[in-house]
């Protein structure tokens, strides 16, 4: 599951490099906490930050805690002009296309040491260069996809409702929107399902803050970003790059006090960690036992037999059933024993839908 990635976007000096860095830092500054590995130089993978796992480990006295993955691919920098490929912009929209979400990183501090590009903080003017040159490479893939389909509907008229879909998609385009505020019916969705666009994908809005707007969120250029958001349904995660790079240096419980010094329960990271992981369709059901307490990943609406095989194909193959007892039920009678005492595990089906949460024990033959 771990191929489902958030890919990180911003225009330079927003403090994208500086969010991915701090996810790096985790691991340098050795917090083995939320361990961020670098496959190569800008993807990494990092630990969804989840405190049922410590729990049930308590209960079950494992020996180890593996906690659900999700990947995040920082993109190169993009300027005005890269859907013509200027800058690095074919790279840029090549590597965008390959990701299942996008963060999108927008400066809403001002500080006269960091310079904007633009010369002057507007977050919802950078949100929309990058949207347009978004919406401008889409546009030139539904143009190309058209002139092709136009040719072959011609002689095959089960190719013009994808035509009409396409046309659609396209006057959307041209008036400046991304695809993911178009209302499509069910049919066309699946007609559009083999068109990668880009502006389909959804979007969470990371708005970097002064250390001093964070723990107010008073800040009027956040707020503006929270009005653009809610118009495309997309979320605003608050964080300020500056303090989740210091916080990444400091151990667990020296990085606990700090917080909370500043009224912050948690860090930024960890809420666009788990935004992310939702945003994906994600979800995790639970194993525990002596050995190991693990969280693992499926999509949402995956049933028993396909959760079973993300543990071992054999136990997919060989699915019997699956003894499901929720997270709280776990806690509140101390383990499975009380659980199953209390009527509280249910034997499930190769076909239950998996909740996020289920504690789950499979028998297979």
């Amino acid at each position: 599951m771990s191929n489902l990635a958030c890919g990180i976007v911003g225009l330079p000096n927003v403090g994208k490099s500086t969010l991915f860095n701090a996810l790096l830092k985790k691991k340098q500054a050795g917090a083995a906490n939320f361990p961020f590995c670098t496959i190569d130089p800008n993807v990494g993978i990092v630990d969804v930050p989840d405190s049922r796992l410590a729990t049930l480990s308590a209960i079950s006295h494992s020996k180890k805690l593996l906690p659900a993955t999700m990947t995040f691919v920082d993109i190169a920098g993009l300027v005005k002009g890269a859907s013509k490929g200027e800058g690095l912009g074919n790279q840029f929209l090549a590597n965008i296309r390959e990701t299942d979400a996008i963060v999108h990183v927008v400066r809403c501090f001002e500080d006269d040491e960091v310079i904007h590009v633009e010369g002057k903080i507007n977050p919802i003017s950078d949100i929309e260069v990058i949207n347009l040159e978004l919406i401008l490479a889409d546009l030139q893939m539904t143009e190309n996809s058209l002139q092709k389909i136009e040719r072959q509907a011609k002689g095959k008229k089960e190719l013009v409702p994808t035509l009409d879909a396409l046309k659609k998609v396209s006057d959307h385009l041209n008036a400046s929107q991304p695809v993911r505020s178009l209302e499509l019916t069910k049919e066309e969705e699946d007609l559009l399902a083999p068109y990668q666009f880009i502006t389909a994908k959804k979007v969470i809005y990371a708005a970097n803050l002064s250390e001093e707007e964070i723990s107010s969120l008073d800040a009027p250029h956040y707020k503006t970003v929270l009005d653009y958001a809610a118009k495309e349904n997309s979320q605003v995660i608050p964080f300020c790059a500056k303090l989740e790079e210091e916080l990444a240096q400091l151990d667990e419980e020296e990085s606990k006090e700090y917080l909370e010094t500043l009224g912050l329960n948690e860090p930024g990271l960890n809420r666009l960690i788990k935004v992310g992981f939702e945003t994906l369709g994600l979800i995790t059901f639970l194993t525990t036992g002596e050995q190991e307490t693990r969280a693992w990943t499926v999509t949402t609406g995956s049933t028993a037999q396909e959760a079973a095989g993300k543990i071992h194909t054999d136990i997919q193959k060989g699915f019997i059933r699956a003894e499901v007892v929720s997270f709280e039920d776990m806690v509140e009678y101390a383990g499975r024993v009380g659980a199953k005492d209390a009527g509280k595990a249910r034997s499930e089906g190769r076909d239950y839908i998996v909740k996020d949460g289920d504690v789950v024990l499979f028998f297979h033959n």
